[in-house]
């Protein structure tokens, strides 16, 4: 029993899959809590018109968030943005989450009326259960990038969390099925798909090209009620049977892409069910897939970045490019000392310096990925340059970026 106990939730593996999840959960709340700051006045300050989910919230928790004056709900907005940036980017991961949830809590439980319930109670799960561990900090973030550690990207793990993120989506498909048989309304008896069909475009189905022809063919749609109920009781089963598994997320994400196709959901089923779906994918398939391309990549020529190995702002530099080189793309060779700008030479005698050195290194590194629309926006090409001269100048302001003091993270 103690072995089933390790192996289903103890035993370490790759963290990075998590880490990726961070950014999607951070992608997912940022896109129901920030339009909601629009109009404070009618959303969450004292001239709104509030309601409030007494299922999810002890009564004396809400009436003590009720006594909150208008100039501490702006004090908690902006306490939401620094901290949701800083979990978006993996700065201080599991500090930002934790103080990020906790403003989504204090604004939920301010004003539910302008939310849909179901969707932020799934989301608030999902962020308790990030709230536990540091582990999506690992990699694509700047928690890695301060370590210094070239080997975030497989360092390994407790799966705790990654299991308990497993069951709380298999459990959703379960129960949701399991609510369409047994719940106010039964889809066998009663499948309102016909129905759903013949309501006016808008509300809660969207206008698709065979909704008219589904409108005229009842025996279709009761059909594919069943086939709905099928698949969501079958999901939570199917997710966790190897064979089965590949089969069952691309299941789940073509249920999941004809259910944003057909109805109107809430963003939190557009960006996180899918990549929480993609940690049922086994993270040592993901460091295979990533090693072996490390492997193509040792072998062939690659292009070298030049930099002063006496300067240690630039060892610094460097250290940080190696944890964003994933791919082993990258070779890095000490130059002369003193020298002005970074280069990066090619295998078929491209050089590049600088700034334009740098912006052919976004399009090299994952986690550069977003900066490509920075580096190439108008005028970028006349002020980057200078930018980069100056730091290159005054590069003793600059402290060392990474605290990182272990064997492993040496240059």
């Amino acid at each position: 029993m103690k072995n089933i106990w390790n192996i289903l939730f103890l035993e370490e593996r790759a963290s990075i899959g998590l880490s990726f999840f961070r950014i999607f959960v951070a992608l997912t709340v940022g896109l129901h809590v920030i339009p909601s700051f629009f109009h404070l006045d009618d959303n969450y300050l004292s001239t709104a018109f509030k309601s409030f989910n007494k299922d999810f919230f002890p009564s004396s928790f809400i009436g003590l968030v009720q006594k909150s004056p208008d100039a501490l709900v702006v004090f908690f907005v902006w306490a939401f943005f620094i901290t949701w940036f800083c979990f978006l980017i993996g700065l201080f991961s599991q500090i930002s989450c934790i103080l990020m949830t906790a403003c989504c809590y204090y604004f939920y439980a301010l004003n539910d009326f302008h939310i849909g319930t179901l969707s932020w109670d799934i989301l608030l799960v999902t962020l308790f259960l990030m709230c536990l561990t540091p582990y999506h900090g690992d990699y694509f973030s700047v928690d890695a990038l301060r370590r210094g550690d070239i080997n975030a990207w497989c360092r390994k793990r407790p799966f705790f969390i990654q299991r308990l993120l497993q069951l709380q989506i298999a459990s959703m498909f379960f129960f949701t099925g399991l609510y369409k048989i047994t719940g106010e309304g039964n889809w066998i008896t009663g499948n309102p798909i016909y129905c759903l069909m013949n309501y006016p475009s808008g509300g809660v189905t969207k206008y698709f090209l065979l909704k008219e022809w589904m409108a005229v063919h009842p025996h279709f749609c009761y059909v594919t009620g069943l086939l709905i109920v099928a698949t969501e009781m079958s999901m939570s089963f199917l997710l966790f049977i190897p064979r089965t598994r590949r089969a069952a997320i691309i299941l789940g994400l073509t249920w999941h892409i004809l259910l944003i196709l057909t109805l109107d959901v809430p963003a939190i089923f557009l960006f996180l069910f899918p990549a929480q779906m993609m940690l049922f994918i086994h993270p040592q398939k993901i460091m295979d897939w990533i090693e072996s391309k490390r492997r193509i990549n040792a072998r062939s020529p690659r292009p070298k970045v030049v930099f002063d190995g006496d300067c240690g702002f630039c060892r610094s530099s460097v250290r940080v490019l190696q944890v964003m080189d994933l791919w082993d793309k990258l070779e890095f060779v000490p130059g002369p000392k003193d020298m002005k700008e970074m280069l990066l030479e090619f295998s078929d005698g491209k050089i590049y310096s600088g700034f334009f050195a740098f912006r052919r290194l976004v399009w090299m590194l994952p986690m550069l990925y977003p900066l490509i629309a920075f580096v190439y926006f108008p005028g970028s090409g006349i002020l980057g340059p200078l930018i980069y001269r100056w730091v290159a100048r005054n590069r003793y302001l600059f402290p060392i970026f990474h605290t990182c003091s272990n064997e492993s993270c040496r240059l």
